[in-house]
């Protein structure tokens, strides 16, 4: 009699990820548990976008207090800091997995000459960190209205002299 065996191609893949991970888990453990749960350091995402009116970035900080985020914007240089803290209510030993990034972060943005940092603001909403930076007045795009036709002593667009009536 034959028994048919299912073939699964990624099991050992999963195996072998698992044994990779607690090797790496184990030889950076030297320091103690707690240690190496809070020392951590990440960056997060950030999306930055510009308009005609204002350069505006996203940066997602889910799990962060508004009091642990610091902005500063100094010699056109805007600088986001801030701290994701571990539960202390949890134990750490009891974690079978940690995925989440925990510890502080440090991102630095040149700004461009043309952002008027001393009218920028920040909303912080539902884990993301929102900066908006308005554009300086004179950077701002600026519309010329072109009229048509020709006006007393000017010349017309075919660069004929401007018509006369009879």
């Amino acid at each position: 009699m034959t028994v048919l065996t299912r073939w699964e191609p990624f099991r050992e893949f999963a195996t072998l990820q698992d044994r990779m991970n607690r090797l790496f888990r184990e030889s950076y453990n030297d320091a103690g548990q707690d240690e190496s749960l809070t020392t951590s350091r990440f960056a997060p995402a950030v999306d930055v976008y510009e308009d005609e009116h204002q350069v505006t970035l996203k940066i997602e900080v889910p799990g962060i207090d508004e009091k642990d985020i610091d902005v500063r914007v100094e010699n056109n240089t805007l600088t986001v800091q801030g701290e994701r803290k571990i539960d202390k209510e949890e134990k750490e030993e009891n974690y079978r997995r940690v995925e989440r990034q925990y510890g502080s972060f440090t991102r630095t943005f040149t700004l461009p000459q043309t952002v008027d940092s001393e009218k920028g603001s920040a909303n912080y909403d539902k884990g993301v960190l929102k900066i908006s930076l308005p554009k300086k007045a004179e950077a701002k795009p600026k519309q010329i209205k072109v009229n048509i036709g020709s006006e007393k002593g000017e010349r017309t667009l075919e660069g004929k002299g401007p018509s006369k009536a009879a």
